[in-house]
């Protein structure tokens, strides 16, 4: 494309910029006592030849109870060294590189900062933590901010080419700004003005110790989203500081971590949160850099052509793949393995203090160990199966050199990836399936569609080995009336192959039933087009349009016999789907067993009281089972197979591409 504005230089401070991309500061669990480790830096490096212009890592720490081991460090002198090697390889490969710096304040963990409480500006627990911390007092105030400048100076000192201040997301500085964690009534507390001070004086002390020509960016919020908390105004305000006390870019942020308006899952529409950037950018004269689910390069084009903002922040979508800049640039956008927003390996795996993996790259997080070498003996590979497990195994194969064919029993790749895209918000998984089966056609690989695979093809086609990933079958499971004509099965539904009335009961509160309800649920609601159409032209009222957009046609009912609904999803996604079946009126029924269905609906028992749920339809969405015809056929003639994905054992997304992954890696 001529004159993209996507690779257009841009210059921050006196920091020559090659493009307009930003891989913004991640947590990524990969270090060991705030050490840089091989891991960390083995991520970062094939993130730094992909192609982007600039790299935040982070974020690091400024004192000993401003974050976890597991995390950067930038305490203590002790972690220049680590700090320089990982600037020295970020930079040999093009971008520039960034160390981000922050205090999480309340929301440290106090196993983590040596069983010390935690501090912030007022002792306010923490919704997050579940923690209280104790208030800083006016002399600690001062000592932060200087350790603040002292962490900054070490970042210089590494090499880097700039320091990023983080000042939003619910840390320690936006704990200062916000009226809901601030009840000082000194001077750091009551007006904005005084709420600002203390961020301001961290930029100050920074900017002193580094110098005016050492470029400072702060990532600061457009909004809150804290009822109570800091309106858009005053964040713009405060923007409009900032830029004025020397910062050089300001990197906008979304949210604070216990916002409950979603910010990174695959139900925000991309690009959504561009005006956030725009409403500061039009009152600083700095760059801007917008963020949040931006995982297209036609999207971040468009915001930045469109004067949204400056530069566009990419994470996870460089994490899903490291390439994407490059392809951009090249013409090669079809290529694009784009974040799903799925929150599997990346956010999912930091609440459980693990190293970022990603559900749509497998090598992300194990780079080293995980490339794909050529084989010095190029065996004939047949994979049976085209979903994600398969598609990954058929792809590794190739990427090692075998001559790989791929049997596919439908018309097209992805298997339950589309079904997991039928769901409203959930469509990035099927975007999914189709950026694998580019993949898969780009390397050349041999596939046969519509190919139920049986022993005699196998004998045929003569593999040196097998990956079987046939995948998994929908339980019925044994409860009478199963076979009624109103009874169906959850995947038929989301195929948009069975019919459903008006009143539905879903038997099983997994992600299945979950998903499927909140499929039959926004039947009959506006789209999105439909609701902007009534709302510009004042055609109702935004509390009309509110309950046109979230209630439906249809009734529904999800029944589970535990005490969890939507166990097995991720916490990342969890909270985000419960709340949208609380606001489109599903009713959810735990601690409920179905016992017999009949022409009128579902016979449940709950705590020892039985009820007759009248319905129209009853949706079975019980669990799956392996689906696995062929293993032992073919151990029993000896021929070589490996299995994965669920055709080896229910699971994620995440398993079945992982597993496929290594089945195919692993040939040979």
């Amino acid at each position: 494309m001529k004159n993209d504005p996507l690779f257009e230089p841009i210059l921050i401070n006196q920091m020559a910029v090659a493009n307009r991309i930003v891989m913004p500061a991640m947590y990524m669990v990969m270090c060991r006592d705030y050490e840089v480790t091989d891991q960390l830096v083995d991520f970062y490096v094939e993130r730094a030849k992909g192609g982007v212009g600039m790299i935040i890592v982070g974020y690091a720490t400024v004192d000993e109870r401003s974050g976890g081991p597991l995390g950067l460090g930038a305490h203590d002198d002790r972690f220049v060294p680590g700090l320089r090697r990982l600037a020295r390889v970020i930079k040999s490969r093009g971008p520039r590189s960034l160390v981000q710096i922050n205090h999480a304040g309340r929301y440290a963990l106090s196993r983590h900062i040596g069983h010390q409480q935690p501090v912030a500006p007022s002792p306010l627990p923490s919704r997050l933590t579940g923690e209280t911390p104790r208030e800083l007092s006016i002399e600690e105030i001062g000592q932060v901010a200087e350790d603040f400048a002292r962490a900054a100076r070490r970042v210089q000192e590494a090499g880097f080419d700039g320091v990023e201040v983080i000042s939003g997301a619910g840390y320690l500085i936006s704990e200062f700004l916000s009226p809901l964690t601030n009840q000082r009534t000194d001077a750091y507390g009551g007006s904005l003005e005084n709420r600002m001070r203390f961020g301001l004086e961290v930029i100050q002390s920074i900017r002193a110790a580094v110098g005016r020509d050492f470029p400072l960016l702060v990532r600061m919020n457009g909004n809150d989203f804290m009822p109570g908390g800091n309106s858009r105004e005053e964040l713009q305000a405060y923007g409009v500081a900032l830029a004025e006390a020397g910062v050089d870019a300001l990197n906008i942020n979304v949210g604070w971590h216990e916002a409950r308006v979603p910010q990174i899952v695959a139900s925000v529409p991309r690009g959504v949160f561009g005006y956030l950037a725009r409403g500061i950018k039009e009152k600083v004269s700095v760059p801007v850099i917008s963020g949040h689910r931006i995982n297209d390069p036609a999207i971040a084009r468009e915001l930045i052509a469109d004067g949204m903002c400056d530069m566009v922040a990419m994470a996870r979508p460089l994490v899903a793949d490291p390439r994407l800049p490059e392809k951009a640039k090249t013409g090669r956008e079809a290529d694009i393995v784009h974040c799903v927003a799925c929150g599997q390996g990346c956010f999912d795996h930091v609440f459980k203090e693990k190293p970022v993996e990603c559900l749509c790259n497998p090598q992300a997080g194990h780079e080293n160990e995980c490339r794909l070498s050529t084989s010095g003996n190029p065996l004939r590979i047949l994979v049976v199966g085209g979903g994600p497990a398969g598609m990954n195994a058929a792809l590794a194969a190739a990427g090692c050199g075998h001559l790989v064919t791929l049997c596919e029993k439908s018309d097209r790749l992805g298997g339950q990836l589309h079904l997991a895209g039928a769901p409203p918000g959930r469509e990035e998984f099927k975007e999914l399936a189709e950026d694998l089966a580019r993949r898969v056609a780009v390397a050349g690989i041999r596939t046969v569609f519509n190919q139920i695979v049986d022993l005699t093809l196998v004998e045929q086609e003569n593999p040196d080995a097998v990956v079987l990933a046939t995948g998994a079958t929908p339980l019925t499971p044994p409860i009478p009336g199963v076979d009624l004509p109103h009874v169906v099965q959850a995947w038929d539904v989301l195929a948009g192959t069975a019919i459903t009335g008006k009143k539905v009961v879903v038997i099983g509160g997994g992600a299945v039933g979950v998903e499927t309800a909140q499929f039959l649920a926004s039947k009959g609601t506006l789209s999105g087009d439909g609701l902007k159409f009534l709302l510009v032209n004042r055609a109702e009222d935004p509390a009309t349009l509110y309950e046109l957009a979230t209630h439906g046609t249809k009734k529904v009912v999800v029944i589970e016999m535990i005490e969890a609904i939507g166990e097995d999803i991720g916490l990342t996604t969890r909270w985000t789907m419960m709340q949208d079946l609380g606001r489109t009126g599903v009713s959810l029924k735990k601690r409920t067993k179905a016992l017999e269905i009949t022409v009128e609906g579902v016979r449940v028992e709950q705590d020892g009281e039985e009820a007759l749920l009248r319905c129209d339809t009853v949706v079975l969405a019980a669990g799956a089972l392996s689906h696995n015809p062929l293993q032992t056929l073919l151990e029993e003639k000896g021929i070589p197979c490996q299995v994965a994905g669920d055709a080896h054992r229910i699971g994620l997304a995440f398993d079945a591409v992982h597993q496929g992954f290594a089945a195919g890696r692993g040939i040979g």
